[in-house]
């Protein structure tokens, strides 16, 4: 998988599933398809932390500087992001498909999070997991501390992704 190729070790995850009654290539249009902003909660969290409101589909994801690092048709979506992700504006670094690997910046933390599809029996399981790697021990603390307090609402957040994606492939394909 893209995740294990540009994030082999990582020092926080998370991961969710759903099943969804719709062929992968279905779920796959739907999941670039979505904008996560139908869903109140993803909304109003994202108002919250001062990211964007508008329409929003994984490709807009990188107006809040996620790249696409990877993808393999109807099986896997890989987005990147480098930053102090604790901090209020974050301090954002530039990453994408070709320095994502080598960025290792103390002070910095950087993640991924993919969208991965397994067909089968005539549904699909949509799984996302999110993995981060701090670099240096004091950005390690530093995130693990933010964690405890935003993992929930991360979690939520990619809940919400999954409940959407799913309505919209049953729904429409």
């Amino acid at each position: 998988m893209l995740i294990d190729d540009f994030m082999p070790r990582y020092d926080f995850s998370e991961t969710h599933d759903i099943k969804i009654r719709a062929r992968a290539a279905d779920v796959f249009r739907a999941l670039n398809e979505t904008d996560m902003n139908d869903s109140w909660i993803i909304r109003t969290l994202f108002f919250l932390r001062g990211l964007p409101t508008g329409k929003l589909t994984l490709r807009d994801m990188q107006k809040m500087r996620f790249e696409t690092l990877g993808e393999s048709e109807n099986k896997e979506i890989l987005l990147g992001l480098a930053g102090r992700f604790w901090t209020v504006m974050g301090s954002l670094k530039k990453v994408d498909s070709n320095n994502f690997r080598e960025f290792k910046e103390i002070g910095f933390a950087k993640a991924v999070c993919n969208f991965s599809l397994v067909e089968s029996n005539g549904e699909t399981s949509l799984t996302t997991e999110t993995r981060i790697k701090c670099f240096g021990e004091k950005s390690h603390r530093r995130f693990g501390f933010y964690w405890t307090f935003i993992q929930p609402f991360s979690g939520l957040t990619r809940l919400e992704m999954l409940k959407l994606i799913k309505r919209k492939a049953e729904k429409s394909y």
